[in-house]
């Protein structure tokens, strides 16, 4: 039995019906999404000063990531944890750090 580290990606189509931007935007991977979110981000700011930015961000991708895991998986945090390369103990601050618990 082979267990492949690399992490899985269902290949999926958007409906014909679509809207156009949604097609677009389900196109654009993660790193491209963030870029521009970030540049939109900096656009907005006008000048004021930033604090606390990369801990602003990851909590604003970890939040997400982990809700959208813990429903993939039924809330079952034994998978979840592997899913993400976390000890179970780690996963539970995490969760509950973000109330998802």
């Amino acid at each position: 039995m082979s267990h492949d580290t690399q992490p899985k990606h269902a290949d999926t189509h958007p409906a014909s019906s679509a809207p156009q931007h949604a097609v677009q935007e389900s196109q654009a991977t993660l790193r491209e999404t963030v870029a521009a979110t970030m540049q939109r981000y900096f656009h907005h700011l006008d000048g004021e000063t930033v604090t606390d930015l990369y801990d602003m961000v990851l909590a604003e991708v970890e939040a997400p990531l982990l809700s959208s895991v813990m429903d993939y998986v039924h809330g079952n945090q034994t998978h979840a944890s592997q899913m993400l390369g976390l000890n179970r103990g780690t996963l539970r601050k995490k969760l509950k750090q973000y109330n998802l618990l």
